[in-house]
């Protein structure tokens, strides 16, 4: 290949897509490489249902889930923030046009062996079964303060310096008990651990006020899906690919990345010729020499002929269970879609539960999640390994993205794809260029 490529890509997962789209509409010559035959790498959508029962070798599905064509399973299910970054990103690079979302219609918090609605406005603090009386008119100041939080203005802050002060103090100041804590750091906040609470309080305020802008988006819940699985995002990124001159080349398994006598990134080499290029971003199964394992994430994707009960038969939902609540150092997340989002056949639904593992019985940990299920119709389990870049790729210009961890919202990933950006363009992502796209966006 006599071609010289900016950047040459590796995976089609959900962030190399992003990472690709994002690096194509700046102007930049890529080239975009799979070892696999189907788009999505680990976070593929799996079509028809028979490959997915194969991948599992679990035989052929029962007859009665018919229509097999007519299943899309997401191996890593994950929702999307309705004002997150993620959508500002697709926002940015154009792909929507080729997409369709729909609202998730759910959002619950585990409590005490049971599923409550996730409160995040004022009507909702009062009306929540979470807390008892004189606990919803803290957790109602509390929200009010947060929600009324000008950064530039201390007038607002009310005594609390919110670059200074922890997130703790400000729980502390309003007197909101452990139980608010939970949901507030958890479920709306979606921190991962508790780990946050010695943070700065505007980190949380700040994901308290996208949680509220989101769910006011569409008023069910915060959360988006895309119809017929996540799979459409990277086929979406292929076909934007395209418009700007950006190659997809799938079924290369030895790709393979070169290097020069500095240890620089040369370009990529597979069946027998090499793309030279200026730089690379891979997912870790591409460089397994220059990552390393932080933990294992063990999920269990679920068919079920029914909502999760105690849902109000919702087609699509997330429960989030705080680590407290099942005396866990980290949370348990169910998602639940359906047929209403041509994922599967009617009347069936897939779930989710998932967790970082913590001891050597990693199933036995999602019981909490599963318990929640009612009758689960078929079960498959698979545990992956958390692999993050032991480098930032400054010297070598492979720069890698992390494993996808155990949430079930893209908040994390889309972290984790700004961090590549970061270091591979050298300056944060502007997301005062997104502004004028999402005006003309909701003009359409």
């Amino acid at each position: 290949m006599d071609v010289e490529y900016d950047i040459i890509v590796l995976g089609t997962g959900l962030k190399e897509c992003i990472l690709s789209g994002l690096m194509s509409v700046s102007g930049k010559k890529v080239l975009h490489m799979d070892r696999n035959n189907y788009y999505g790498g680990d976070s593929a959508s799996i079509t028809p249902l028979n490959d997915l029962f194969g991948m599992f070798k679990m035989g052929d599905p029962p007859a009665y889930l018919e229509k097999f064509r007519d299943w899309n399973v997401d191996l890593i299910p994950k929702f999307l923030m309705a004002n997150g970054a993620l959508v500002k990103l697709l926002l940015f690079t154009g792909v929507t046009r080729y997409l369709e979302f729909k609202s998730v219609e759910g959002s619950y918090v585990y409590k005490g062996g049971k599923i409550h609605k996730v409160p995040c406005n004022e009507k909702e603090a009062l009306a929540s079964s979470l807390m008892g009386m004189f606990e919803k008119r803290r957790f109602r100041k509390f929200l009010i303060w947060a929600q009324n939080i000008d950064e530039n203005n201390r007038a607002t802050w009310e005594g609390i310096d919110i670059h200074k002060d922890t997130v703790k103090a400000a729980y502390e100041k309003f007197g909101v008990d452990q139980n608010t804590t939970d949901f507030t750091g958890h479920a709306i906040c979606l921190y991962l651990n508790d780990g946050y609470m010695s943070s700065p309080a505007i980190e949380a305020i700040r994901r308290i006020k996208l949680y509220s802008e989101s769910l006011a988006r569409y008023g069910s819940s915060p959360y988006l899906y895309p119809m017929y699985g996540l799979g459409e995002l990277p086929q979406g990124f292929a076909r934007l690919s395209a418009v700007y001159g950006g190659t997809y080349m799938l079924n290369k398994p030895d790709a393979e990345i070169v290097f020069d006598e500095t240890g620089a990134v040369a370009g990529v080499q597979s069946e027998g010729q090499v793309a030279k290029c200026k730089a690379v971003i891979c997912d870790p199964n591409y460089a397994t020499d220059r990552v390393r394992k932080v933990g294992s994430v063990i999920r269990a994707i679920c068919i079920l002929r029914h909502p999760i009960p105690d849902t109000g038969d919702k087609l699509s939902a997330q429960i989030i269970i705080p680590q407290n609540q099942v005396n866990r150092k980290n949370d348990i997340y169910v998602c639940a879609v359906s047929y209403a989002h041509n994922v599967a056949s009617k009347p069936n639904f897939i779930a989710m539960v998932s967790t970082i593992v913590e001891t050597a019985n990693p199933r036995e940990e999602l019981r909490p999640g599963l318990n929640l299920l009612g009758p689960i119709d078929q079960i498959f389990y698979k545990e992956s390994d958390l692999l993050e870049p032991t480098d930032s790729g400054e010297k070598s210009k492979v720069y890698i993205s992390k494993s996808y961890d155990a949430t079930t919202h893209f908040e994390t990933t889309c972290r984790d794809v700004l961090d590549v950006y970061e270091r591979l363009m050298g300056e944060k992502f502007d997301f005062s260029k997104v502004q004028d796209k999402i005006v003309n966006a909701e003009d359409d």
